[in-house]
């Protein structure tokens, strides 16, 4: 079982509910693997892994890092190279002139003096730098926010102007993408986990809410969208569920995991 956190298994105030963080351990005690999938970087992990007492592995930042939880080290990762942040970062501000870069370094994170930071604020491992100074090093994931684009609109205009040569994405509903090296996705990360445990992609039940999740819906052989998943997530979903506000993840699984 594959699971997707912000909009999905946790409620709107970002926490796991008690009855959820049952109905995990429920799953857990029957043998079946629990991987976390999602596009938090491992730094946002450990307050969500307590509330489980899940120590898995997990898959982070979109599928660019796969992260174990029970001693909080990472086992693999995709990052983006330092040339192709250059080139991306380049090609999108010169078409685009109003938008602000960060990029996720996994246990760090940077950020251009413009970009607007959300839930960023005050965590001790922000720093701010130029945008040379960002893209100097290998990340994780590269975020670009827009002033006045929304979501889907800054997606569509990225992907004009890149192409395949990174993987974008958002999982918002603010004017905020996130971009990945080439071909890294949910479904890659989710698939190498599914591989050590010599699981195929027929026998994952996978849980989400936003177009991020899309490539694991497509890999994946059961597909799950809560009730408040982005219209595309509830198009491709083979079933739709309950709200995360309703604790929809964790009612679809109590009748399987008794």
């Amino acid at each position: 079982m594959a699971t997707d956190l912000d909009g999905t298994l946790l409620g709107p105030d970002g926490t796991v509910s008690p009855r959820t963080a049952r109905a995990v351990a429920r799953v857990e005690a029957a043998g079946v693997p629990v991987v976390i999938v999602t596009g938090r970087p491992p730094r946002w992990l450990g307050t969500v892994a307590q509330q489980l007492d899940h120590r898995g592995i997990a898959v982070c930042a979109n599928g660019a890092v796969i992260w174990d939880l029970h001693n909080d080290s990472m086992v693999g990762s995709d990052p983006l190279d330092p040339l192709v942040l250059a080139d991306v970062t380049r090609r999108l501000r010169s078409k685009l002139p109003e938008v602000a870069f960060a990029v996720e370094l996994g246990t760090a994170f940077r950020h251009e003096p413009i970009y607007q930071l959300g839930a960023n604020v005050g965590r001790p491992e922000v720093s701010v730098g130029a945008l040379a100074e960002l893209v100097d090093a290998p990340a994780v994931k590269l975020l670009v926010r827009h002033p006045s684009y929304g979501p889907d609109e800054l997606l569509s205009a990225a992907e004009a102007l890149l192409g395949d040569a990174v993987t974008v994405t958002h999982s918002s509903y603010e004017g905020l993408l996130e971009i990945a090296a080439a071909g890294i996705t949910k479904a890659t990360g989710l698939a190498r986990v599914a591989a050590s445990h010599d699981i195929a992609a027929q026998d994952v039940l996978v849980f989400g809410d936003m177009p991020n999740d899309l490539p694991m819906f497509a890999w994946a052989g059961h597909s799950v969208a809560v009730a408040n998943a982005h219209r595309t997530v509830l198009d491709a979903a083979d079933e739709v569920i309950g709200s995360n506000a309703d604790d929809g993840v964790a009612a679809y699984l109590e009748p399987l995991f008794p």
